[in-house]
């Protein structure tokens, strides 16, 4: 593997990083450099959307696949705040402080270095001016972080009454249900407002916004006519959900190998039995078969979902309202939009904020429900298990790319291998930027991301050694077509990617010797990160980002 010559980066990175930006960009020097927009959803499954294989409606995000590329193989980190970090770092959450490593039993998100700067910081230099909406989750704040405006809504457990949210830094009043409000159109509402500011007051300049939904994570809340839309669709249950999700797959021709089958030992990562208790007989805290299920429940776990898809369903009229607004003010053709998701759909099931009214509608303010493991295998066909573990499952996203005026032949399918911790360098890539060398007297490491572009011309991989995860005990890494994979306290298993995407064969007893150097390369990876926080730590670079 390369060595990186400097004391600081020779302990940064195992796998090394192959792919130039002037390779990858070569063919795109216009003088006006494009407007970026990321829109993340928060615990969306891998065939959710309609162009990944889902029923739930999404025209938007369809009409954004068919004139752009829909990325197979894109990953986040399996959990909400390590992926935000590492979308708008670039770096592995654990490098900038925002994920434990085996070593740390800390748990959360912690401060960063201050050259662990965020995007909008990156783009400054380059002319761009930054916006946030939604949901934060990381540490800093948006404003100190480069952003010129930002909603922040802090509030995760009330769509229609959140109140906790502000404005530029200052805090907003509560809302109420009088009020009218559901945090998605929220979030998109002030997308909007910032996106006319800015042409109003900037039109020359080019701008980076940041739309973090909340929706489809826990709690399960939407507005009524759109659960309406849904309320009879997820009878059939998740087993014939699943199926058919698999074969729109097939149709499309996006995975090798099978549907994985339903773990019936696998339920939420964490277990909370009283509010089992308090939901009542209807849930399910297991991936059982449906037809196992009581009549009672079966009923139950059927509005689940319906919330479920709703809340999708909305997210993507917002999505449509965001693209009508760039259109509208001539941003359309040349804005480089990104849709992906922070972590697979959860299994978690809980009570938190202003409990759960048993009584109260699904999907209402009073109501507080949780996906749970049954319908989170549906919302990640084909793969196994969840958000938090790093199967395929907890770390699979749908990833939409999206740039008329450089992508021509929209529709296709990009088979290449990438990670959040691509994007930033992708679109300092794109802006004709590059990665600092030095932040406040600090030498800055290198990003272990690759620029994307390469792959916006045409279907090609993006050479690198290899994709490293630890979350929670849960370890993986990906080596081309094979990945280890174990969840915590389990033995290590491996995968052929390019026949298995749904890890349903194992191959340790047939490779033992080749486990030995995956296992290996895994923990030389570890081992250069936990050296590179001593470091840090010991040489006083730990200037924070608080």
């Amino acid at each position: 593997m390369r060595l990186f010559g400097q004391w600081l980066l020779s302990t940064f990175l195992v796998c090394t990083l192959n792919c130039l930006p002037s390779e990858c960009d070569a063919q795109h020097r216009a003088d006006e450099r494009p407007n970026i927009l990321i829109i993340l959803a928060d615990d969306l499954g891998f065939s959710d959307i309609g162009c990944y294989g889902g029923e739930i409606a999404t025209p938007n995000l369809d009409s954004l696949a068919a004139d752009g590329l829909r990325y197979s193989q894109f990953y986040n980190t399996a959990r909400c705040w390590p992926t935000r970090a590492a979308l708008l770092t670039g770096y592995y959450a654990q490098q900038v402080n925002a994920d434990a490593l085996p070593m740390s039993n800390k748990r959360g998100y912690h401060a960063r270095p201050a050259w662990g700067r965020l995007l909008p910081k990156l783009l400054q230099p380059y002319g761009y001016r930054s916006y946030h909406s939604g949901k934060w989750h990381i540490s800093g704040n948006p404003l100190a972080s480069g952003f010129e405006h930002s909603y922040r809504l802090n509030d995760y457990d009330h769509f229609f009454t959140p109140s906790k949210h502000l404005l530029d830094g200052k805090e907003l009043p509560p809302k109420t249900l009088d009020d009218g409000y559901y945090a998605t159109t929220g979030i998109a509402d002030y997308a909007i407002e910032f996106l006319q500011e800015h042409k109003l007051k900037h039109p020359n300049q080019p701008f980076f916004e940041y739309v973090a939904f909340t929706s489809p994570h826990f709690p399960l809340h939407a507005p009524a006519v759109d659960i309406a839309r849904y309320a009879e669709k997820y009878k059939i249950g998740w087993d014939d959900v699943r199926t058919a999700r698999w074969q729109r797959m097939q149709d499309m021709q996006l995975l090798p190998g099978s549907l994985s089958s339903l773990e019936p030992e696998i339920g939420p990562p964490y277990h909370f039995p009283e509010a089992l208790d308090q939901l009542g007989s209807g849930e399910v805290n297991r991936e059982l078969a449906w037809e196992s299920l009581t009549p009672g429940q079966q009923t139950f776990q059927a509005a689940k979902m319906a919330v479920h898809a709703a809340m999708v369903d909305r997210m993507d009229q917002e999505i449509g309202r965001i693209l009508d607004e760039l259109k509208r003010l001539g941003k359309y053709e040349n804005t480089v939009i990104f849709f992906l998701s922070d972590n697979g759909a959860s299994a978690e099931i809980m009570i938190r904020g202003d409990g759960h009214n048993p009584q109260a509608d699904p999907g209402s303010a009073a109501s507080y429900l949780c996906l749970g493991p049954g319908w989170s295998s549906a919302s990640n066909t084909p793969f196994r298990r969840h958000k938090t573990w790093v199967h395929e499952g907890g770390i699979s996203t749908p990833l939409i790319v999206h740039w008329p005026e450089r992508i021509k032949e929209g529709g296709q399918w990009r088979q290449a291998v990438g990670h959040v911790i691509d994007i930033a360098p992708t679109i300092l890539d794109l802006v004709r930027g590059s990665w600092p060398t030095i932040v406040e007297s600090i030498k800055v490491p290198p990003s272990p991301g690759l620029s994307m572009t390469c792959t916006f011309d045409e279907d090609v991989p993006i050479e690198r050694d290899c994709l490293w995860w630890f979350h929670e005990g849960n370890r993986a890494l990906r080596v081309r077509n094979l990945k280890l994979v174990a969840a915590k306290d389990e033995p290590w298993q491996l995968y052929d990617l390019s026949k298995d995407r749904a890890e349903t064969h194992n191959l340790t007893n047939q490779s033992p010797d080749r486990i030995q150097h995956l296992v290996k390369t895994w923990k030389d990876q570890t081992a250069s990160i936990e050296q590179l926080v001593k470091q840090w730590i010991r040489v006083g670079l730990k200037k924070p980002i608080e």
